[in-house]
């Protein structure tokens, strides 16, 4: 069975985007895109929020935003070639292949999926996780701590969840940043 893997940058004291949104303090260096990179190699599909979406369409439709470097580049191209699923009421049409839009997210419809696919699954968006941590869905989470507090803002993890994690790696970046890699306690 795949696993469904939530992946986020955060600041230290757990936010994924400060007070007015901005998340430019969570720009990865060179070495850890290249990390996160091979950590994103073998997911086949990501489930997103309308939001996170929205946010990550530009690996595809701003062919000029992957050009700064060869770890942007490689992550723009482990991104188009991912199924991505769209979780929104409101989005009309989407703006990069190999996507689709889904009404509701639906626990049920999810499993199904984690015991089909040949790959493992993505979730990104922390509003989209919490409803996947609710249902227990999430079997990893990945998460890069940036050396920064911005007081304020959209939070890391859901509100009224309670699970256990089990530490499975973690590593120190040049720059500063934490990997943390857990697996969701049963």
């Amino acid at each position: 069975m795949a696993k469904l893997i939530y992946t986020a940058i955060s600041s230290l004291d757990g936010y994924i985007a400060d007070e007015e949104g901005n998340f430019d303090w969570a720009e990865p260096s060179e070495e850890v895109h290249a990390y996160i990179n091979d950590l994103e190699r073998p997911v086949g599909t990501y489930l997103y929020g309308r939001r996170m979406y929205e946010t990550m369409a530009v690996w595809e439709t701003d062919p000029s935003f992957a050009a700064p470097s060869p770890a942007m580049l490689d992550f723009a191209e482990i991104w188009q070639a991912a199924e991505k699923v769209v979780y929104s009421r409101t989005l009309d049409a989407v703006a990069t292949r190999r996507t689709r839009i889904e009404r509701e997210f639906d626990p049920a419809t999810v499993r199904r999926l984690k015991e089909s696919a040949e790959s493992d699954l993505g979730i990104g968006g922390a509003e989209l996780a919490a409803s996947a941590f609710a249902a227990g869905l999430i079997d990893e989470c990945h998460v890069f701590l940036a050396p920064v507090l911005v007081g304020a803002g959209k939070r890391c993890w859901p509100d009224r969840v309670r699970i256990g994690l089990d530490p499975l790696e973690d590593r120190r970046f040049d720059n500063g940043m934490v990997f943390l890699r857990y697996r969701a306690a049963p």
